[in-house]
């Protein structure tokens, strides 16, 4: 009666219908999604022996591909999510993050990895480039919603919240940024830390000429889909007017596989190419069923990977974990992400709550966990219990310290931008800085 496979049908259809509706449920409470799935998973994993150990350790190729899957999914969904327009003004928060906080926080954690966890600078360099971006598959509470699809709706763009908007944009460019770092890591395991051996091919390959690619293939990618969805001349291959909303899983592979076969960062190709649709019909409500669908494989692929991330800890993914691992978390989570991120934002577009709220919400998760399975792939670090004993506890503890502050957070916010905007303007504006 209570046999293996029919306790995985009832699992996995529970699983599905709670990530469904939590998101919902939990909206103004300070428990989160990632939160139950993660708990859900340590649960699960303690009380049924039997399963298989999700150890990332012996199944890094199988790690490796499901997070990697799951993160260019995520970034099509943020970049089709963004109504505001293309500007170096109006993003002005994102490049402060990307040129500003994020390399002081790679270089904090790399510090910190050295100096309190004694790594060598190869394996700090990594677990910094790992967990330096803002995730974004699991920072849904504090990134902007469905894109619009009104003339009245996106007039609101340029008055989108900056909280939600700089975390989004963040979370879907920093890999840019992140993934030379990564390559870094991955050099000085093969050739040594000296400059002369890793220097040239970083700056030539990983720095100019992956981004430039993943840039350029992203934007030629988009804007050919683009004209296929919206423009183009035969009505049958018009997509838009046909509501196929899986076709944003096209777009997302046919960005990503174009880049990577061309040796670019096919994580920007995709973000990239999604912004480009996003900006060439600002008002269609296209848009909108495409992020919907993009949105719920996403959110399917989250639970598995938050189960399975639980069942590693329950298995022993900590056990490793002493007290200078815990102190490096701490530290990295409310004084190296927060710090860097004020400091990035001084004299910018956010008012002073809402600079703390960005600088504060740099969520870690599923991308931090492709970057160390793919590193330790392709690199030689040694010690890679310890590596992913480190990373599983700081995403851990982003899940569950972010999933606690941030409806409180975010809502506090909005009701103080709320009343502001009244006070000043006499009606209520999401640009309104506090």
């Amino acid at each position: 009666m209570f046999d293996g496979p029919s306790l995985v049908f009832l699992a996995a259809g529970l699983a599905v219908f709670l990530a469904a509706v939590l998101p919902k449920l939990l909206r103004d409470v300070p428990v989160s999604m990632p939160m139950v799935f993660l708990g859900a998973g340590i649960l699960t994993f303690n009380l049924l022996k039997d399963l298989p150990d999700p150890d990332p350790v012996r199944h890094g190729d199988f790690t490796a591909h499901l997070t990697e899957v799951c993160v260019i999914i995520s970034l099509m969904g943020a970049g089709l999510a963004l109504d505001r327009p293309l500007g170096w003004h109006r993003w002005s928060t994102t490049w402060r993050m990307l040129g500003i906080a994020m390399p002081l926080s790679l270089l904090g954690l790399a510090l910190l990895n050295v100096w309190v966890l004694g790594l060598g600078l190869a394996a700090a360099v990594l677990l910094a480039a790992a967990l330096a971006p803002t995730d974004p598959v699991l920072a849904s509470e504090v990134q902007v919603g469905e894109p619009a699809d009104s003339e009245e709706e996106d007039s609101a763009g340029e008055a989108e919240d900056e909280v939600r908007f700089g975390l989004t944009s963040e979370a879907g460019l920093n890999d840019g940024l992140a993934f030379p770092f990564v390559y870094l890591a991955i050099g000085m395991s093969l050739v040594g830390t000296a400059p002369s051996a890793w220097f040239p091919h970083w700056i030539g390959v990983d720095i100019v000429w992956r981004i430039g690619m993943g840039v350029l293939l992203g934007f030629l990618t988009g804007k050919m889909l683009s004209r296929l969805f919206f423009s183009a001349r035969l009505e049958s291959i018009r997509l838009s007017n046909h509501s196929e909303g899986f076709v944003a899983l096209a777009a997302t592979f046919l960005a990503y596989g174009i880049t990577e076969m061309l040796d670019g960062y096919g994580f920007v190709a995709v973000f990239v190419c999604a912004v480009t649709i996003r900006t060439a019909e600002r008002t269609h409500g296209y848009h909108r069923v495409l992020h919907s669908y993009v949105e719920q494989l996403e959110r399917l692929l989250t639970v598995v990977l938050l189960l399975l991330l639980g069942g590693a800890i329950a298995r022993g993914l900590l056990a490793g974990i002493g007290w200078r691992e815990v102190v490096v978390t701490a530290a990295f989570l409310l004084v190296v992400r927060p710090l860097a991120g004020w400091l990035g934002l001084l004299g910018g577009r956010p008012g002073p709550r809402e600079r703390l709220a960005i600088a504060f919400f740099g969520v870690r998760g599923i991308g931090s966990l492709y970057y160390l399975s793919y590193a330790l792939d392709k690199g030689h670090f040694g010690n890679e219990e310890q590596l992913w004993g480190l990373l599983g506890l700081v995403v851990a503890s982003s899940i569950v310290l972010h999933g606690i502050t941030a409806a409180p957070v975010i809502n506090r916010l909005d009701r103080i931008r709320r009343k502001t905007a009244v006070e000043r303007f006499g009606d209520e504006r999401p640009d309104t800085p506090v």
